[in-house]
């Protein structure tokens, strides 16, 4: 009973939150209350509660230091003229119906070639989304065009963690889970890229003001090779370079094109990479002002949190009669309703996609062994489900991020078509993969 009540809490907390238009990360704050006191109730010590609090948090370091390396990212491609010359020649050859289609597929494409969700947002996505306000685009639609395309490659790319991670609970080989995520992939693409088809002729993109191109072309250097920290990115994940390490070269690039190309001083733009960067010229600002290690404090926030309740949960066992009434529930509504739920709940409660991967399928191995079905179905089924219902739950990690990056409210999610596309067709669907 004392679970359930600081359950409610939390709960009530996150819709109190959204209502009212505040941080999350004030929710999270409260749930992480409860689930203390909890503990407390439960006779564990003070001491030890924190100490689980500490040993939950401190996973999510690693997290967080390319969260802040993303926030350098995002401020360095606009101070080094990177977004500019993106923006500049965007505005010049992309066709004006064709926009949403793009905003989905130039995301796609890159996130099944890095692997990363986050990266792809916060270049190509910020890309796309100053293009959509130059141009009279909603940027709402825009950004659910783009966090869609950015989780293909969550999916479907050989360097995507959370595919790695998805293959490695499963003990499935990842070849073989990597075919079943491109072949159920091929219906919600086709349904999502129909969908921005109508979408896009309802938001052509306009003829931007003069004004704006020519304060790009005056106030930066657009030459060619002002797209290295682009060029790095994308190449060095294909010689087996971690993403980590090729975000944080783009930036390094981008940050000596800013002072030897773009009249920047060294100090200038070291204060860019904390602050974000804003533009000198006022026509300028509304388009390219963001971006910044200081952009990122309340996801920071979310991800430490969020991290901290594992802490709690792992070392007191507060969730384990969840995973029984996991097994009852999959027999009453079959494996895969109840592998939807128990993402819903996970990521939900959790806020962290990499969690809710892993309690998915741990809570129904059980279930999914009862019933004789492969471990391939299990990877399947928790692919459709958990790598993208996070990203549909305003509060979780997988969806705060990129929101924040983009610059957009919660109601950027509802045009997350590819997101909700996966497992509805995968649910139409799973009979014709998976036959017993």
């Amino acid at each position: 009973m004392d679970i359930l009540i600081a359950f409610i809490v939390f709960i009530c907390s996150v819709i109190l939150c959204l209502i009212i238009n505040q941080p999350l990360y004030f929710a999270l704050a409260v749930g992480l209350i409860c689930f203390y006191i909890t503990g407390l109730h439960r006779g564990y010590g003070s001491k030890e509660l924190f100490k689980m609090i500490y040993i939950g948090g401190k996973k999510s370091f690693v997290v967080i230091k390319i969260l802040l390396l993303i926030g350098c990212l995002t401020a360095l491609w606009r101070a080094s003229g990177t977004i500019e010359f993106f923006v500049y020649y965007g505005i010049k050859f992309i066709t004006p119906h064709l926009f949403i289609i793009i905003a989905f597929a130039l995301p796609l494409v890159l996130s099944f070639l890095l692997g990363t969700s986050f990266g792809v947002v916060g270049t190509a996505g910020v890309m796309m989304m100053i293009l959509a306000r130059s141009g009279g685009v909603d940027p709402i639609v825009c950004a659910g065009a783009v966090i869609s395309g950015a989780y293909f490659g969550e999916r479907c790319s050989a360097a995507s963690s959370a595919a790695l991670l998805t293959a490695a609970v499963t003990e499935v080989d990842i070849k073989h889970f990597l075919a079943i995520m491109l072949k159920t992939s091929i219906i919600p693409t086709a349904l999502t890229l129909c969908v921005y088809a109508f979408l896009s002729y309802q938001n052509p993109i306009g003829s931007v003001s003069g004004e704006i191109t020519n304060a790009l072309k005056s106030g930066f250097d657009l030459s060619w090779y002002i797209i290295l920290p682009a060029v790095i990115l994308i190449v060095l994940p294909w010689f087996k370079i971690k993403v980590f390490y090729a975000i944080a070269a783009s930036a390094a690039a981008a940050f000596i094109l800013s002072v030897l190309f773009q009249g920047q001083t060294f100090l200038a733009v070291l204060k860019t990479c904390i602050t974000g960067y804003a533009p000198s010229l006022s026509s300028l600002n509304s388009i390219l002002f963001g971006g910044g290690m200081i952009s990122m404090i309340a996801v920071i926030a979310i991800v430490f949190l969020s991290s901290a309740y594992t802490g709690i949960f792992e070392n007191t066992g507060m969730i384990d009669p969840i995973q029984k009434r996991c097994n009852i529930l999959a027999n009453k509504i079959g494996l895969f309703g109840a592998q939807i739920i128990t993402s819903v709940f996970a990521s939900g409660v959790f806020c962290n996609q990499t969690i809710g991967i892993i309690m998915s399928a741990q809570m129904l191995k059980g279930a999914y062994s009862e019933k004789g079905t492969s471990k391939e179905e299990l990877a399947a089924d928790v692919g459709c489900s958990a790598i993208t219902i996070a990203g549909v739950i305003p509060w979780s990690i997988a969806a705060t991020v990129p929101l924040a990056m983009l610059g957009v409210d919660a109601n950027a999610l509802i045009y997350s078509v590819f997101l909700y596309a996966v497992p509805l067709t995968y649910l139409a669907t799973k009979k014709i993969w998976y036959k017993r």
